[in-house]
């Protein structure tokens, strides 16, 4: 049996320990090797769910000061480079970055082609319209300050199918006479549009005293504007023709108008049923609105109001910004344009002046007048419409007083 280490922990497999015995069990006879170093294991410890390491039991060896030297010459690390525009977008060509230049660039021309559109329908917009020979042959009146032109729209069916003509309760007649007569001022002071009632009973040239409307049946637009220009002394710069089927698409061109009408209003003959109020209509009803004189409590006087209401909202609607600066909405505009016929001899220029003095007679900065007349049938106020004209040949309008310048051409104090 091995021996077992006495109380002194001395025995065989000591002796590493204490020193082997000599033979007479002296210690002193060898000297005991020199303790050896036992390398001691870091203990692990748990610190918050980590494990961590425990310092060592035993110092680190120090760094070599030439190592510490090596470390602190490096130079520090470079940052990380910035993604390029192709990187940083997903999906390859996606996040492309575009130039300011070429974004630009891509503006001019967008504008250069809204630019060229818009002069190019501005330019054709003449040349849609159909050109009327007018002026008259013979002695005519002085030219005179401001600018006169003469405003008509026809009965004419000419072009209408049968079933335009019943859509929009013209009816069959095959003539053609003046359902609106009007002459537009521009000059000086306010615009001013005057009506002359198609009734009015004044001499025709080489065809006696009748209705001034039948001067169109008889001579067309020169003998119209003849007798327009020898009972009024105004001289004539400018006219303006459209028929029933060109008003209609005028209306529809420019989106529709508002109208208003002061009284319920329902005239089968013209094929009009409105009520009372401001209200949107179309091309249709606009003009049945405008031709209606029997739903009117002045007649054909009312509807000489009617029809400078109409044509009113037709300038207004067509000179707004959406309108012209809009190459769409004005090409549609143009087309509906060949409905219009424009005296021979009118400018492009002179087109524009009075398109945009149609649309001072909507915003309230026109007058809108009928003749001077003295009763229904349809005489003329002789001292009061000779005041009128002389007005309007001085281009004084300026000056026109309220009760001279009425909407029917009665005086206030008949009108109330």
């Amino acid at each position: 049996m091995a021996d077992r280490p006495n109380s002194s922990g001395e025995g065989p497999e000591f002796d590493w320990l204490y020193g082997a015995r000599g033979r007479n069990g002296d210690r002193s006879a060898e000297k005991p090797e020199a303790t050896r170093a036992i390398p001691v294991q870091p203990r692990t410890q748990r610190v918050q769910g980590r494990d961590q390491q425990a310092p060592s039991a035993q110092p680190q060896p120090a760094q070599p000061q030439r190592t510490q030297d090596r470390r602190a010459a490096r130079p520090p690390a470079a940052p990380p480079l910035a993604p390029t525009p192709r990187e940083a977008g997903s999906g390859g060509g996606r996040g492309r970055f575009v130039s300011f230049k070429t974004v630009r660039r891509i503006v001019y021309v967008l504008v250069l082609a809204w630019i060229v559109s818009l002069v190019w329908v501005g330019l054709s917009f003449p040349g849609a319209m159909s050109r009327i020979a007018w002026e008259p042959s013979g002695a005519r009146p002085a030219d005179q300050p401001g600018t006169n032109y003469l405003v008509v729209a026809s009965d004419s069916r000419k072009g209408l199918s049968a079933a335009q003509r019943k859509r929009l309760h013209t009816g069959n007649d095959v003539g053609q006479r003046t359902d609106t007569i009007k002459v537009l001022h521009t000059g000086s002071g306010p615009n001013l549009l005057m009506t002359i009632p198609r009734d009015s009973y004044v001499p025709i040239p080489g065809h006696g005293s009748t209705k001034i409307n039948a001067a169109f049946a008889y001579g067309g637009a020169k003998l119209l504007v003849k007798t327009v220009e020898q009972n009024t002394g105004l001289h004539i710069d400018g006219y303006v023709e459209i028929g029933m089927g060109g008003l209609v698409n005028l209306v529809n061109g420019v989106g529709g108008i508002t109208i208003c009408p002061k009284t319920d209003m329902k005239d089968p003959l013209a094929g009009l049923d409105v009520k009372k109020g401001c209200q949107h209509v179309k091309g249709v009803k606009a003009l049945a609105y405008s031709r209606s004189r029997h739903a009117q409590q002045l007649g054909d006087l009312g509807r000489g109001e009617a029809q400078s209401e109409v044509i009113g909202q037709i300038g207004k609607r067509a000179a707004t910004p959406g309108t012209l600066l809009n190459p769409f909405k004005l090409n549609g505009l143009k087309d509906a344009a060949s409905g219009i016929g424009v005296g021979k001899g009118m400018s492009t220029l002179d087109i524009a002046r009075f398109a945009w003095a149609f649309r001072s007679v909507s915003n309230g900065s026109a007058l809108t007048c009928g003749v001077p007349i003295s009763d229904m049938y349809i005489h003329w106020d002789d001292a009061r419409s000779k005041k009128m004209f002389d007005y309007l040949k001085a281009d004084r309008t300026e000056d026109i007083p309220q009760n001279l310048c009425t909407p029917s051409g009665l005086p206030k104090s008949v009108t109330g």
